[in-house]
């Protein structure tokens, strides 16, 4: 190489140097490389990222700017992320400033192929045209009795009789294959059936004896896996892969043909039913309620149910896989929680002590509300172990967060959920244990929700989970239903770990021992209590 191509590399190199040193100093997170910014302490980091993420965030008093690529032109832009659990600052994005900080481009281009421009993959008037119609749906009792009868029907048809022959191979010596359960399997599988019964009036199946595979949750998990794996790999790279039909996105391309025409199909039947008259009164979905509301197309129509069951499914399943982990780690709140349950149903049930009648029958949406100690341990585990850990918004225009970070257009902005409920700052020195009580009254007979930009499990702003209430109520129903027959501890030798996605599953899933719950004990303390009370009660 000649001497002045020397010189001119020389001197290319010495400016980029001092244009990076200059960047990376007015970055407050973790080390950034030249180039590849922070790229390699990510991939260092893939298997812990969201208690990595946390720590930062720690040590830089909840907020700090990262650059993912250290190119001039770039670094300031498309290639910046600020990465916050500043509630200040989740208000000011999820609200005060909404219309700046949109899913943008990005986010849109990764699940178009699944999501289309359904409600949680759109933005601007097209989302609240969408929103608006599935606000007044979820606020109808109809839907919540829909939801209702799909969960209880999957609880005691399909769930207790799994966890039942579990718990009677373990009393009997077992196998060890026959006495352990993968609970997190079984969630998934049961929270998908009643999703999809909900989003479409159609029942998978996939939680029925023997736990069959079903062509379309195939279908689905592989295209909602291939769509993930965008976000690995840079968009000019899976696009190229697209267009060439290479990997992961021949799967995605045939699993979304798959899906599609299953849907196609179900609407097709569905608007044949609902136009004849027939089906007007027997279905109560959210596909025929659409297609009462308005004139949707038919990939209009599939990509909001597409988009409701990507939303429900996981989100529940995996929220009661951490509760149920963390309850059979925390006996008091088990004991708290089984106790809650005797006695609302006790004092809803005439007043009887009798375990067999409390088995009886499933939970009444009365019953489910009273249920103020459990309501308490779910929004602990999910304060600890939000279902969706990170989320992220593009920047339309530059912009200040209220502590003081400048946000530029084109840069985007991560907001840390999971770190958001792990602050000392935020919840007190005690915030990483769990302690329903948080949650409750100081006589602990109310529930007391916290801000919900200091609790962003169900987002929080415009955007806020339109399911909240339907979520609590399946969930609670779920755990109410699996604590008062059994006592479920995790399997010898199995290892609890999270697994680095986009929803925060278990690595390994969750194998769990099942044994029967002997509710006589609880009975009587109850009948002791009763009869206490009656002997100082004043006489007429």
């Amino acid at each position: 190489m000649e001497v002045g191509t020397w010189a001119v590399v020389v001197a290319v190199a010495a400016a980029y140097m001092a244009w990076f040193w200059r960047m990376s100093r007015g970055l407050s997170g973790p080390r950034v490389w030249p180039v590849v910014g922070s790229l390699p302490g990510l991939v260092q980091h893939a298997e812990n990222m969201h208690e990595w993420i946390a720590a930062n965030l720690r040590r830089a008093g909840g907020t700090y700017q990262t650059c993912i690529f250290a190119v001039p032109g770039v670094a300031r832009r498309g290639g910046l992320v600020t990465v916050t659990c500043d509630p200040r600052n989740l208000e000011h994005v999820l609200k005060s400033r909404f219309d700046n900080y949109p899913k943008g481009p990005f986010w849109h281009a990764v699940f178009r192929d699944l999501l289309g421009d359904g409600i949680f993959n759109s933005d601007g008037d097209t989302w609240v045209a969408q929103r608006k119609t599935a606000a007044l749906e979820f606020t109808t009792r109809t839907l919540r009795t829909a939801m209702s009868r799909w969960v209880s029907r999957s609880i005691h048809h399909r769930l207790l009789p799994i966890l039942d022959d579990a718990a009677a191979a373990a009393a009997s010596g077992g196998k060890e294959a026959h006495a352990v359960v993968d609970l997190q399997d079984l969630l998934l599988r049961l929270t998908f059936d009643n999703i999809c019964g909900l989003a479409f009036g159609k029942d998978p199946e996939t939680l029925a004896k023997g736990l069959p595979e079903n062509a379309f949750a195939s279908a689905f998990d592989r295209a909602t896996e291939a769509t993930l794996n965008r976000f690995i790999f840079p968009e000019c790279l899976w696009r190229c892969k697209k267009w060439l039909g290479l990997g992961m996105e021949t799967t995605l391309a045939s699993s979304v043909a798959h899906v599609d025409q299953y849907l196609a199909a179900v609407i097709k039947a569905r608007k044949l039913e609902l136009s004849g008259g027939n089906g007007n009164g027997k279905y109560d979905d959210l596909l025929s309620r659409f297609m009462r509301k308005g004139s949707y197309s038919d990939e209009s129509l599939q990509h909001v149910a597409l988009n409701f069951i990507l939303a429900g499914r996981d989100t529940s399943s995996v929220a009661l896989s951490w509760f149920f982990w963390l309850v059979s780690t925390h006996p008091s709140v088990e004991r708290k929680i089984v106790h809650e349950l005797c006695a609302v149903l006790a004092a809803s049930r005439g007043g009887a002590h009798d375990p067999a009648l409390w088995l009886s029958a499933p939970f009444t949406f009365e019953e489910l509300d009273s249920l103020v100690y459990l309501k308490a341990a779910l929004s602990e585990t999910l304060r600890l172990y939000p279902s969706v850990p990170e989320d992220s918004k593009h920047v339309v225009a530059d912009d200040y967060l209220p502590d003081g970070t400048f946000v530029p257009a084109g840069s985007s902005v991560t907001y840390s959920i999971y770190s958001a409920g792990r602050m000392k700052t935020v919840w007190g020195e005690d915030c990483l244990e769990f302690r329903p009580e948080r949650w409750l009254s100081s006589d602990g007979t109310r529930f007391e929700p916290h801000d919900s930009y200091k609790f962003v499990a169900f987002n929080a702003g415009p955007r806020i989970c339109l399911g909240k209430d339907l979520a609590y109520l399946q969930m609670k129903n779920i755990a109410g239903s699996v604590l008062l027959r059994h006592r479920l501890a995790v399997a010898p030798g199995h290892r609890v770990e999270q697994k680095m996605s986009l929803t925060l599953f278990m690595k390994n899933g969750l194998r769990m021992e099942v044994r029967p719950r002997d509710l006589a004990p609880v009975a009587d303390e109850l009948r002791r209590g009763a009869d206490a009370r009656a002997a100082t009660a004043p006489c007429a």
